[in-house]
């Protein structure tokens, strides 16, 4: 029975599956993608590791002391215990290919003699050690003489130095030398006979420098062990071991073995050893990631929050069209004996076997889903970028189990609430049409509304405490149910509008009921007395567009402000910092020390000397730098930190920036909206007083100053200048006007708590910079420059570089933008969004489809009777586009309406995930109107193909078969 029902609702429950596997797909992409991301971050930022540290990123070294805690006749035994642990067990906890694995001992220092005093200098105090590394000869060329024997030639040990050993021992090849102890005794006799350098220098054998050898003797390894280590004819004193892991291999599975080896070595050198040291590479990395992706995770559930949800809606719109075809069976059931868990067991078999076709299909469609998130290069833009490393895990399948039980229990609803009644009760609800709907009897969109408006008022409390506190997201706990919060304003607020839709449709019918023709009087009455027939239709469309239109302007919004933070911090296109010349005495010579000139200066030295003589910096040509290939403009921008600046008797230390207007004006890069005016008037009113300045709001209020009053700025060894305040700034290219947080002297222990957190009002003065050159001091100043649309920064850095100009600091907006877009955060916001309003497209389409064509087909003996009163065709599609317009249109304009007005309200909500105290210029919610022609587009096409359809289905209708239909 339950195979003949669903083969008879084949249509239905093909678009019910559909909807199971898009939704288990797009639950079991999130931890697909996490992996994903995560792995990516992970190989990116070991790489990045290995640039910054100039040191191989899969190092893993370990190195032991042996002092006389250890018998001399067991130390042969532990070494030999390390060696086989390594090989036997670390390697394969770590389970990553392992490139090289180093073992290398030294033995004591001892004093080293020449033979022939005559020949070689014996004044020197020489002193070596003997140093064995196994596999060495695979590692090294001969830049001098050769390689040594592996056995002592007429008892001589023969070994190979490195070039400085020469030069730091004063030697050359072939001599031969004694070791002796502290007590003089004579230990062996060594010759050194080749000098050896690195074959390559990428590799990954060598974990030190081949400097660090300058004071040893290098002897095959088997040689070593043979004479040191088993006959002890020398001490050995230390040992060190170099695993060189393969971390291009590294899969974040690893991470737990890597963390779980690192422990079982750091066991085993405690229990044997007093002295040991270990350096792993990538451990300072590895063990951020469990924060990082729970941080991801967290995200990627709320930006997926309300996609979610709009499936939820989909599924149980559907599971409802199912059901209310069947109420007539599952009443007849149950006036014939058959008891309500009976049939909801029907129906919960119907729904295991779709739910396990969904199980088994879900997770590879979220596995597809990933690699077109990964694609992603901005809201709806994808690139051939490199593919992200997706792969299928345990967790996509857990969380595609969950979201078919979930599906389950959406689907089983409707059928449970169906078998309440019985045959008598279905035929009497099918006559009260108008009964009000569960949602609104029970205000549940009331409820809906008011939780989601409660939610706006604590982040928005939130945000204020970020701000004013001068705290990042990280001293806040964010609560994950707060990203709900927009999903609940979106389907409330559909509700809330549907509630009072026909109370409209009544009005517009009463205003033209003596007007209206007879299509459109049939059309008004339909809807407005069957409105809750329409219901779900309406708020399904209102969700998946609000959600799409949301998802569109959350993305926008943080790609936008991401992009403009880059811009505003930099301050123009590239900023760069020259070396100035001087004549300060190299640092460390000057007792006086001091203060570094801050993070806008290149010297390191202070200004003033200890003899109160000022430093003179020889200022470099600036003309070179405006010629530069792609450059269209460049600017002098002058920034010293802790100016101090004088108003009567108050005093504050602010930055003071120097500019000339003409060019500053010509590079900077503001937002508009930020000031009062645009930033070029604020350029025009100082530019006719060379004293003139801008201040920030903050100096203002600080020193109750206003336009027209004076005041004063100087910094050591330099007299104080007067200045005239022109104008009063909230934000300037590259300032940060927010809090920042420092710590008084009084936090102590507990300075990570933010309450103990001082916060720290930022001051800015605005002058120009040949006033404060002519008046105060010529120091280093920054060039900013505007590139032309077309420049490339490839060829800038060549020119700079070609042409020797010393460039100590380089900010390039440009890249920075790439590496954000390349950010895995970024990424994830980019490709759930793009996904998220796909989903919203798609279900829209189908869900508007489905429901249309199974209304018509229900409504077949109403047109067949209208058509036998005279109805003509075109009069019953002109009742179906009147029908559209005030159903399917009217629920586009609440969906357009709701998801803007959601979007306005929440997307700021985002900033949690963020730094706010580093968000400048302020979070500003964007649409981008291609956004919204895009889903007029797709609406409008939805309604025309649907209206085809109807027209086509409309058409086929036979008047006698429909009437024959007919009970009236």
């Amino acid at each position: 029975m339950i195979l003949r029902k669903m083969v008879k609702n084949k249509w239905l429950e093909l678009s019910l599956l559909a909807g199971l596997i898009i939704s288990v797909g797009l639950a079991s992409s999130m931890p697909i993608y996490t992996a994903a991301i995560l792995q990516r971050l992970l190989v990116k930022d070991l790489d990045l590791l290995q640039v910054n540290t100039q040191q191989y990123s899969g190092d893993y070294w370990m190195s032991i002391y042996l002092t006389g805690d250890i018998p001399s006749d067991r130390i042969e035994a532990v070494l030999h215990k390390t060696d086989d642990f390594m090989v036997s067990q670390a390697h394969q906890i770590f389970d990553l290919p392992v490139k090289e694995f180093v073992i290398e001992r030294s033995t004591d220092k001892y004093k080293m003699e020449p033979v022939d005093a005559e020949r070689i200098d014996g004044s020197k105090q020489r002193i070596t050690d003997m140093t064995g590394i196994k596999g060495l000869e695979q590692h090294v060329r001969i830049v001098d003489g050769r390689l040594p024997s592996a056995q002592p030639v007429n008892g001589v040990y023969e070994t190979a130095v490195v070039e400085s050993a020469l030069t730091n021992m004063k030697m050359v090849l072939g001599n031969e030398f004694i070791l002796r102890d502290d007590a003089g005794q004579e230990m062996i006799r060594v010759r050194p006979v080749g000098v050896i350098d690195q074959k390559t220098y990428d590799d990954v054998f060598w974990y030190n420098k081949l400097s660090s050898y300058s004071g040893s003797m290098l002897v095959p390894f088997e040689l070593f062990e043979k004479d040191f280590t088993h006959e002890r004819k020398l001490n050995v004193r230390s040992s060190y071991w170099l695993t060189a892991l393969d971390y291009t291999k590294m899969r974040l599975p690893h991470i737990n073995r890597y963390l779980t080896a690192h422990q079982w070595v750091e066991n085993h050198l405690a229990e044997n050893y007093p002295n040991y040291n270990i350096k792993a590479q990538a451990m300072p990395t590895l063990s951020t990631y469990f924060e990082k992706e729970e941080k991801l995770r967290m995200m990627l559930w709320s930006l997926n929050v309300p996609v979610m949800i709009m499936l939820a809606f989909y599924l149980f719109m559907v599971a409802n069209l199912i059901t209310d075809r069947q109420k007539t069976e599952i009443a007849v059931l149950r006036s014939r004996g058959a008891s309500r868990t009976q049939v909801l067991l029907g129906y919960l078999a119907e729904g295991v076997f779709l739910g396990a076709i969904a199980f088994a299909a879900g997770p590879f469609v979220g596995l597809q889903l990933t690699r077109v998130l990964g694609a992603s290069n901005g809201f709806l833009e994808f690139v051939q970028r490199a593919a992200l490393d997706v792969r299928m895990n345990r967790e996509a399948y857990e969380y595609g189990a969950v979201a078919v039980a979930c599906s389950l229990v959406m689907t089983l609803i409707p059928a449970f609430l169906a078998t309440r009644a019985t045959i008598v009760g279905h035929k009497q609800q099918m006559a009260r049409q108008q009964k009000s709907s569960f949602v609104h009897k029970f205000f549940i969109d009331i409820a809906l509304l008011g939780v989601s408006l409660y939610g706006l008022q604590s982040f928005r409390r939130r945000m204020a405490d970020m701000v004013s506190l001068g705290l990042d997201s990280n001293d806040l706990k964010m609560d994950p149910l707060l990203f709900l919060v927009p999903a609940l304003f979106i389907l409330g607020s559909a509700l809330f509008i549907l509630r009072v839709y026909p109370w409209f449709i009544r009005f517009v019918y009463w205003l033209g009921r003596k007007w209206w023709p007879p299509s459109l009087y049939s059309t008004l009455i339909q809807v407005g007395r069957q409105a809750a027939q329409y219901q779900f239709i309406m708020v399904f469309l209102a969700i998946t567009l609000a959600t799409g239109l949301f998802s569109a302007s959350a993305a926008r919004t943080i790609n936008k402000n991401a992009a403009e933070k880059i811009q505003y911090g930099i301050g123009a296109d590239v900023a760069l910092q020259i070396k100035w010349e001087d004549d300060a005495p190299p640092p460390g010579m000057n007792e006086g020390g001091g203060d570094s000139e801050g993070e806008n200066a290149v010297p390191a030295v202070p200004l003033t000397l200890s003899g109160n003589t000022k430093v003179q910096f020889s200022e470099p040509p600036f003309l070179p730098l405006t010629q530069l290939p792609g450059v269209e403009h460049a600017a002098k921008v002058f920034s010293k930190k802790d100016v101090s600046v004088t108003v009567g008797k108050e005093r504050a230390n602010v930055l003071l920036m120097g500019i000339d207007t003409d060019d500053f004006g010509q590079v900077a890069w503001l937002r508009d909206g930020l000031l009062d005016h645009h930033f070029y008037d604020y350029l025009n009113l100082i530019a006719s007083d060379p004293a003139a300045v801008l201040i920030s709001r903050s100096v203002a209020e600080q020193f109750k100053i206003k336009e027209g009053d004076r005041l004063y700025a100087s910094w050591q060894g330099v007299e104080s200048t007067q200045f005239k305040v022109f104008g009063i700034i909230d934000y300037w290219p590259s300032w940060n006007p927010n809090p920042q947080s420092g710590f008084g002297a009084a936090s102590g222990s507990s300075a990570a708590n933010s309450k103990n957190k001082k916060v720290v009002l930022p001051m800015l003065v605005v002058g120009h910079l040949s006033y404060i050159q002519n008046n105060m001091a010529l120091e280093p100043y920054n060039v900013w420059l505007k590139l032309k649309p077309e420049a490339s920064s490839q060829e800038l850095y060549k020119a700079l570089e070609e042409r020797n100009i010393p460039v100590t600091s380089l900010s390039d907006a440009k890249q920075e933008l790439i590496k954000q877009k390349n950010d895995p955060f970024q990424l994830a916001i980019n490709g759930v969004m793009t996904l998220g309003f796909i989903i919203s497209i798609i279900i829209s389409f189908f869900g508007f489809l489905l429901y249309w064509v199974l209304s018509l087909s229900g409504r077949i003996l109403q047109f067949g009777i209208l058509r036998a009163m005279g109805v003509s065709f075109m009069q019953l599609i002109g009742m179906l586009v009147g029908e559209q317009l005030l159903t399917s249109g009217a629920a586009v304009g609440i969906g357009v309406l709701t998801g803007s007005l959601a979007s306005r309200l929440f997307v700021p909500m985002f900033q949690l995930s963020f730094n706010a105290a580093t968000q400048v210029p302020p979070f500003l919610v964007t649409f981008d109107p291609r956004d919204q022609l895009q889903l007029y587009a797709i609406v409008t096409l939805m309604i025309t193909i649907g209206l085809f359809i109807l027209g086509y289905m409309l058409s086929r209708i036979k008047i006698h078969q429909a009437v024959k239909l007919g009970e009236d």
